[in-house]
């Protein structure tokens, strides 16, 4: 069974208050401030143009956003795998697989291969990248990478997500874009997987949970209440958010972890350790209250929230680092991931950290 060995995280740019922003970029229309002020963020790093003379931030065209995006989706993806190898005890020489996510910029080659050639990863390292899919697309690609290393006992796959969400943004006076510009932040978060090997020496990950299964859930109906618009008057890309994307994800949580669990034969009350996208304040809300979760238990959700901000794709991780540091996990417990995203959609997966090889095969059987 493949399992986590290690986790790293990462992040660019500086550390902006809600407050700081808005002057910054002195907005004073009171609904736009209430947006900002109101959304359980307390601080996002973001890498911001530089300002004028007159202290006014520059407009950046899509080029340079792209260009950004590149160059600091680089810089934290290759500071978050180094986290996670160390935090994995790994090199780079063990890297036998590669899986990058991000949707905040397009690249070609793409940012496994650029990584690949920045970091001295070996050239025979196989690779794959997963761009457009949005904030649920960690669990997507850790579906992926967790086949690919079961496939492959004994060698070691990362998947990262970098995400330059301060590459994304589109400033003007409307609610639509004030809705987005108060929530994401700049962040990578990279994780380590390993597969026992055939013999039974036990495998690099033999300290961090199994990934058992996964459940996926689009709403169709809602195909477009997360998605990037071309905006003509500006020149770029728009992120468009629907008001009523919280309930909706809300009213469907329930219906996809119920299905996770019941593969395994397993109820919510089993559950130890719940990590869940940090959508925002709304969202992790609507799927509290639909799940019957407790505040407690989605602490490492708003935690991250309130420190960094929306990261998308790679929120999750940075809850799951959260919860190593604080050593509360046991033998036998089980955990959910949770993630959501344009589609639109809910991606969850169940883990396990066990004791030992033996168990996780009978587990498996």
């Amino acid at each position: 069974m493949s399992a986590v060995a290690g986790v790293g995280t990462a992040v660019s740019g500086e550390s902006y208050s809600q407050k700081d922003l808005l002057e910054i970029f002195r907005i004073t229309d009171p609904r736009v401030r209430s947006v900002f002020l109101n959304s359980a963020i307390e601080r996002r790093y973001l890498t911001l143009p530089p300002a004028g003379d007159d202290g006014v931030r520059s407009e950046e065209t899509q080029g340079e956003l792209l260009a950004k995006h590149k160059a600091v989706a680089l810089d934290m993806g290759a500071r978050a795998v180094d986290a996670a190898l160390k935090n994995a005890g790994a090199g780079i020489g063990d890297v036998s697989h590669l899986c990058c996510v991000t949707t905040t910029g397009f690249l070609t080659p793409g940012l496994s291969a650029l990584l690949i050639r920045e970091m001295g990863i070996a050239p025979q390292c196989s690779r794959v990248d997963v761009v457009g899919m949005g904030c649920n697309a960690g669990l997507n690609a850790l579906g992926v990478t967790a086949a690919w290393s079961a496939a492959h006992p004994g060698q070691l796959a990362i998947l990262l997500c970098a995400e330059a969400c301060s590459a994304a943004y589109v400033f003007d006076s409307t609610m639509r874009t004030a809705v987005v510009n108060s929530l994401f932040g700049d962040g990578a978060a990279a994780i380590v997987l390993a597969a026992d090997d055939a013999g039974d020496r036990p495998p690099p990950a033999s300290r961090g949970p199994r990934i058992l299964s996964f459940a996926s859930h689009i709403i169709t109906d809602a195909a477009g209440a997360m998605r990037y618009d071309w905006d003509d008057s500006q020149g770029k890309f728009s992120f468009y958010l629907d008001p009523d994307i919280p309930y909706v994800v809300g009213a469907h949580a329930e219906l996809v972890v119920g299905r996770l669990l019941a593969g395994a034969g397993l109820r919510r009350s089993d559950i130890s350790h719940w990590l869940l996208h940090s959508g925002g304040k709304k969202v992790i809300d609507a799927v509290r209250v639909n799940l019957g979760l407790t505040r407690y238990d989605v602490r490492h959700t708003t935690g991250v929230l309130s420190d960094y901000g929306n990261l998308s794709s790679g929120s999750f991780l940075f809850s799951y680092e959260r919860l190593l540091r604080e050593r509360v996990t046991r033998p036998g417990d089980y955990g959910v991931l949770m993630t959501m995203g344009p589609g639109s959609t809910i991606e969850t997966a169940l883990i396990q950290w066990l004791p030992d090889t033996g168990r996780a095969r009978r587990v498996a059987s």
